[in-house]
């Protein structure tokens, strides 16, 4: 266990050598061609070949021993209450857990699980200012978590979202959970949170908590939130040909989640990338949940919709990583200069059939993670939770 408030980045130079694959996050050139990554004060300076770059003067150097360097993966889809504790599954250190399946950023869906959520106006504000300000302050395990997503209700106004904004609220939960859930009633909502610099997610198909209720392709096509959430369900998806629908008529966010509908998450990746639009899939566990906890819930989705989807490793990684961090506005995500140092090694799991990492996710393998780096800062080394991975980096000098 490892509960950390936050203490700011690494300060000094890290140095990381002899890295077998460098994984961008970007789509776009998903492989670079590198073997060495410097960071100075928690963020990325220099990716390249060793002799390219100035390796001198390390406060810190991390052998990869051949191993794979991604960025950290970001869970777009979570439900945090406070503090590293889930009243859903009256779980501790769940968070913590997270990081150990190489996730080092989560974003807030709504703090729904709260005993006696406040649902007046007043107090919703109250408690999504509380949740920013708590998260942004507390860091399990030194996760990152984008915490304070106030569930809408029926007669919030836009000086409402107004003041969310100004106090430091940048989500909403999800649309649906609370008592707006007509398509004109939400697009109204939606549009005052996104002049105010609030980003959107709606829940999508049946209910998942009592108060919730079903959310249907037309709800969701007129309400325009910026994030078509769990579009495969949490837990019940629309029927395959809606989802197939919203992603073909909507330009948003196409989030995939664990506790969801596998069959229709398949079917939605391969519909985005048939249309070209793989750069608008993104990843999330909808955890805690009724279905539990899922730790490698992330890898598991990348999995998923490698092994049985057809995505290359490469891409599934990008779906967890940049294409998160674009559609929510991340700083991380992505192995660039001026980039926080949030890095996840990752290796083939011992006796996979895969011959290396990005097999061992197209034969449906989830790699090993062998050590997690939040802002410079080690903050795992070898997983609890994956398969051991073959191979583990290893601190040579400081």
């Amino acid at each position: 266990m490892a509960l950390d408030v936050t203490s700011g980045p690494m300060k000094g130079k890290l140095v990381i050598r002899n890295v077998g694959l460098m994984l961008s996050g970007d789509l776009a050139q998903p492989i670079l061609d590198a073997d060495t990554l410097v960071a100075v004060d928690g963020k990325i300076e220099a990716v390249g070949r060793a002799k390219d770059v100035d390796t001198s003067a390390a406060k810190q150097i991390i052998d990869a021993h051949g191993c794979a360097l991604a960025p950290g993966l970001i869970d777009s889809h979570v439900h945090p209450v406070f503090g590293d504790w889930t009243p859903r599954q009256t779980q501790l250190n769940w968070i913590d857990s997270f990081m150990h399946g190489g996730v080092t950023t989560m974003v807030s869906a709504g703090e729904v699980h709260l005993p006696g959520r406040p649902k007046d106006i007043v107090g919703l504000k109250a408690l999504a200012i509380t949740a920013q300000r708590a998260f942004d302050a507390f860091r399990p395990g030194g996760v990152k978590v984008l915490a304070g997503a106030p569930v809408i209700e029926k007669g919030m106004v836009e000086d409402d979202f107004r003041e969310l904004a100004a106090a430091g609220v940048g989500l909403l939960g999800e649309v649906g959970l609370g008592s707006v859930k007509a398509g004109a009633e939400a697009r109204q909502m939606v549009a005052w949170a996104r002049k105010h610099g609030i980003q959107s997610t709606i829940h999508t198909g049946g209910p998942s908590i009592p108060g919730s209720g079903l959310i249907d392709k037309d709800v969701v096509l007129e309400a325009d939130a910026d994030v078509i959430g769990h579009i495969n369900g949490g837990h019940t998806s629309l029927p395959e040909g809606h989802v197939c629908e919203l992603c073909e008529r909507s330009t948003r966010a196409i989030e995939l989640v664990h506790n969801g509908n596998e069959r229709v998450a398949l079917a939605a990746m391969k519909v985005a990338r048939e249309l070209g639009q793989l750069h608008r899939v993104i990843l999330g566990t909808d955890s805690p949940a009724g279905s539990g906890v899922q730790p490698l819930g992330i890898l598991r989705m990348m999995a998923l919709l490698s092994g049985l989807g057809g995505l290359s490793g490469a891409e599934a990684i990008c779906l967890a990583t940049g294409n998160t961090a674009r559609i929510r506005n991340l700083a991380g995500g992505l192995l660039e200069a001026g980039r926080p140092a949030d890095f996840v090694f990752l290796d083939k799991a011992q006796h996979s059939a895969g011959k290396d990492t990005l097999e061992c996710l197209e034969v449906g393998d989830l790699p090993g993670v062998g050590m997690v780096v939040i802002d410079g800062i080690i903050r795992a080394g070898r997983s609890r939770n994956t398969p051991p991975a073959e191979r583990v980096p290893e601190v040579v000098g400081h």
